[in-house]
C-alpha cells in the first residue's frame, strides 16, 4: 500500500529533523487503484485540490494504476497544486503530466525547508518518471565519451548514453574546465551525429563551422580515419583519467622531438597543446604524488550536521569528487559518521578502497574496513591533499548554510546567536548588544556614541548621541564612565530591559572605566562587558589579563568588528557636525551687534562663511538690514588688514 511506503520512508527520514521539532504531517487517506479508476474522472481530485492548506509541504500525484507519477515541494500547498489545473501550459511534458493525473496525495511540513528536504527522499524512493532531476547523485554532472567509431565527449547529468563515464564532478565549473581543456588541445567532434563508414560513404552529412575554425577533424566527410582519431580519444582519456602528467611529459617529448627534425610549424601547435595541459596542471593537480591512486575524506561539522567531502586521486589530481551531508539524528560521533560515508561512497560507485587519507578514523565494526588502509598525514603531499579537501568541505557547509538561511532566515539568526554565546561565554544569547566609542580632537567637542545591534543586525531606530557634560579635557575613560552611567541609569528608570552584552571600543583602559560605571549603578553580573582593541581585534573581559582571540572569520567577530565600525562612524559623523557648527558660531559670535538671530537667518541664506564674506553690502542687506549689514562688511574688512 502506498500509504504504508511513505510512512516507511518518513520513519527513516523524520529522525533526521527531530531536533528541529519533527514533522507536522497530515497523509490523505490511502485507496486502491480499483477505487482511483470507479471515481468519476476529476471529481474527487476536484475535492481534495480545494481542501488543501495554504502550508508548506510535498505533494505525489498518481496516475491510474497507482503509481507515483510526480513529487513536488511547495510553499503554499493549495496555491501549486492548483496551478497545474487552472491553465495550459506552454510545457508539452507539463500538459502531459496534468492528462495523467488521477489522485495524490500530500505531506504537511512545518517549514519550506523540510518540504526540500522531504521532496528529496520521496524523489530517491519512487522514482518518479516525470521528475527530471533526481536529489542524487545523478545532480552532479558526469565526462562522457560514447561508444561509437567516432566517440563523442560530453557533459552529462544522466547515464543514458553507452560509453565510459568519469566523475561525478561536485563543481559544475570543474567539468566546464575539464571539458575547455580537451577542446582546447584536440580536434574533436561536438555534432550529435552517429557517424561510421556506412554514413561517410553516402556522403550524409555536411562539415560544419568546427571544421572551418579546426577545432574538428572533419571525419564526418573522411578527412580523419578512425584509426587518428581513436588516439585523439586515446588522450582525451588520459586527461579525463587523471594521467595529465604523463600528458604533459608526452607532449614535451613529442614537442622536443619534432624541433630537432626542423619541424617547427608541427612543433608550435604541439607546444600550445603542452603549454595548455601545463596551465591546467597547475591549477587541477593538488600533488606531483608518485602513487597512483588514492582517496581522501576531509570532515567538518557544526552542531547538527557534518559535511563530508570525497575525493578520488590519480597521481595527484583529482579525478572524481562528491560532497555528503549527515543531519545528525542520535549525537552521532565523528568516527561514526566518516564510517557511514565511506559506506556511501562505496554503494554509489561500487567500489573498493586501498588507500584513504582520512583526518581520524573511522568507527570500525566487525573488521567492516579491514582491508583498508587508513593514512592519517603530518606533512607532506598527503597532507597538503587534506587541507584541500577540508577547504571545499568548508566551502559546502558555508553553501548549505547560506542555501538554509535563504529560505528560513530565523535559523539564521539562531546560529549566530548561539555561535557568539558560544565564542563569549555567555550565559545566555547576545540577541542585544550595544557598543560604545569616545570621539574627540585634542579635548575639544567631545562626544560619545551608542550603537545598538537586535539579532546581529544594527538598529538604528536605537542609535545615540552623546555630548561629554561633566569631562574637561581628552579624557576616554572619563567620558566613557559618564556615557555609561547615563545611559543605564536612564533605561533602569524609565523601565527599560537591559541589554545582553556591552562592547567598548578600547583596550584594557576603556573596559576599567566600564567596569567602575556597572560597579556604581549595580549592575556588573546581570550584562556581560567586553572591550575590543583595534590593533589585534583582542576580545578582554573584566578581570582577565589574557585577551581572548576569535578565529577572524568567525561570524561572531565580524559582528562586533561591524558594530565597533559603525560606532565609530556615527560618532565621528556627529562630532563632525558640532565642530563646524561650532567653528561658524564662533566666527560670528566674534561680531559686536550681530545676535543668534541674525546668524541664524544669514548662515540659512548663505550657507557658508566664505560665501557671507564673498556678499555685496546689497546682498546681506536684504537678510540683516542696512544697519547689521554695515558692522559685518566692517568686521571683515577690518580682519583682511
Amino acid at each position: 500500500m502506498l500509504h504504508k511506503k511513505i510512512e516507511e520512508v518518513l520513519e527513516g527520514f523524520g529522525r533526521s529533523i527531530d531536533e528541529a521539532g519533527g514533522f507536522d504531517i497530515e497523509i490523505t487517506p490511502d485507496r486502491t487503484p480499483e477505487d482511483i479508476r470507479d471515481n468519476r474522472p476529476g471529481t474527487q481530485l476536484r475535492r481534495k485540490i480545494l481542501a488543501l492548506p495554504e502550508s508548506p509541504g510535498v505533494y505525489m500525484y498518481l496516475d491510474k494504476d497507482g503509481n507515483v507519477i510526480y513529487v513536488g515541494k511547495a510553499k503554499r500547498l493549495k496555491r501549486r497544486v492548483s496551478s497545474y489545473f487552472n491553465r495550459r501550459h506552454d510545457s508539452v511534458r507539463t500538459n502531459l503530466l496534468v492528462r495523467n493525473i488521477v489522485d495524490m496525495r500530500f505531506i504537511v511540513v512545518h517549514t519550506e525547508e523540510d518540504a526540500l528536504h522531504l521532496e528529496n527522499a520521496m524523489i530517491k524512493e519512487y522514482q518518479p518518471r516525470y521528475n527530471v532531476l533526481l536529489k542524487d547523485d545523478k545532480s552532479y554532472p558526469w565526462i562522457v565519451v560514447t561508444k561509437e567509431p567516432f566517440p563523442r565527449v560530453f557533459m552529462t547529468r544522466t547515464k543514458g548514453e553507452t560509453g565510459k563515464y568519469y566523475g561525478p564532478y561536485s563543481n559544475t565549473q570543474s567539468a566546464k574546465v575539464v571539458l575547455q581543456l580537451i577542446r582546447d588541445i584536440f580536434p574533436i567532434r561536438s555534432c550529435r551525429h552517429y557517424i561510421d563508414e556506412k554514413g561517410i560513404a553516402r556522403n550524409k552529412f555536411r562539415l560544419c563551422l568546427d571544421y572551418h575554425i579546426k577545432k574538428c577533424g572533419g571525419m564526418c566527410r573522411g578527412l580523419a580515419d578512425a584509426e587518428t582519431y581513436g588516439g585523439i580519444i586515446a588522450q582525451v582519456r588520459q586527461i579525463l583519467s587523471g594521467e595529465t602528467l604523463m600528458l604533459e611529459e608526452h607532449l614535451k617529448e613529442e614537442m622536443t622531438r619534432l624541433s630537432e627534425e626542423w619541424r617547427f610549424e608541427e612543433a608550435q601547435a604541439v607546444k600550445e597543446k603542452y603549454e595548455a595541459v601545463l596551465k591546467y596542471n597547475a591549477k587541477s593537480v593538488i600533488a606531483r604524488a608518485e602513487d597512483g591512486d588514492v582517496d581522501m575524506l576531509a570532515y567538518v561539522d557544526n552542531p547538527s550536521t557534518a559535511y563530508i567531502c570525497f575525493m578520488h586521486l590519480h597521481r595527484g589530481a583529482v579525478v572524481q569528487s562528491l560532497n555528503l551531508e549527515f543531519r545528525r539524528t542520535m549525537q552521532e560521533s565523528p568516527a561514526e559518521l566518516l564510517a557511514m560515508a565511506l559506506a556511501e561512497i562505496a554503494r554509489r560507485f561500487d567500489r573498493r578502497f586501498g588507500d584513504v587519507i582520512v583526518p581520524f578514523l573511522p568507527y570500525q565494526q566487525d573488521d567492516e574496513f579491514e582491508d583498508v588502509n587508513f593514512i592519517i598525514p603530518q606533512r607532506g603531499d598527503k597532507k597538503k591533499i587534506l587541507e584541500v579537501g577540508l577547504k571545499n568541505a568548508r566551502q559546502y557547509m558555508s553553501d548549505r548554510e547560506k542555501q538554509r538561511e535563504q529560505l528560513n532566515p530565523e535559523r539564521g539568526v539562531e546560529n549566530l546567536m548561539e555561535q557568539m554565546k558560544r565564542d563569549f561565554r555567555l550565559p545566555v544569547q547576545p540577541r542585544h548588544i550595544e557598543c560604545f566609542d569616545n570621539s574627540n580632537i585634542q579635548g575639544t567637542n567631545p562626544v560619545a556614541s551608542c550603537v545598538v545591534f537586535r539579532k546581529g543586525k544594527p538598529y538604528k531606530s536605537d542609535y545615540r548621541h552623546f555630548c561629554i557634560k561633566t569631562v574637561i579635557g581628552a579624557d576616554d575613560f572619563a567620558s566613557m564612565k559618564e556615557v555609561l552611567h547615563r545611559r543605564y541609569t536612564r533605561m533602569m528608570a524609565e523601565g527599560e530591559k537591559l541589554p545582553d552584552m556591552v562592547v567598548v571600543d578600547g583596550g584594557k583602559g576603556q573596559l576599567s572605566a566600564a567596569v567602575e560605571a556597572f560597579d556604581e549603578m549595580g549592575i556588573r553580573g546581570e550584562v556581560t562587558l567586553v572591550g575590543i582593541a583595534k590593533r589585534l581585534e583582542e576580545i578582554y573581559f573584566p578581570g582577565d589579563s589574557l585577551p581572548l582571540y576569535i578565529d577572524k572569520k568567525s561570524p561572531s567577530l565580524r559582528v562586533i568588528q561591524h558594530m565597533r565600525d559603525e560606532a565609530h562612524r556615527f560618532g565621528i559623523t556627529h562630532h563632525r557636525d558640532r565642530r563646524s557648527k561650532g567653528q561658524v558660531v564662533s566666527e560670528l559670535d566674534s561680531i559686536k551687534g550681530i545676535g543668534p538671530a541674525t546668524q541664524k537667518a544669514l548662515m540659512k541664506h548663505f550657507k557658508s562663511l566664505r560665501r557671507l564674506r564673498e556678499a555685496s553690502v546689497e546682498e546681506i542687506t536684504e537678510v540683516a538690514g542696512k544697519a547689521k549689514a554695515a558692522i559685518i562688511v566692517s568686521y571683515f574688512a577690518a580682519k583682511e588688514k
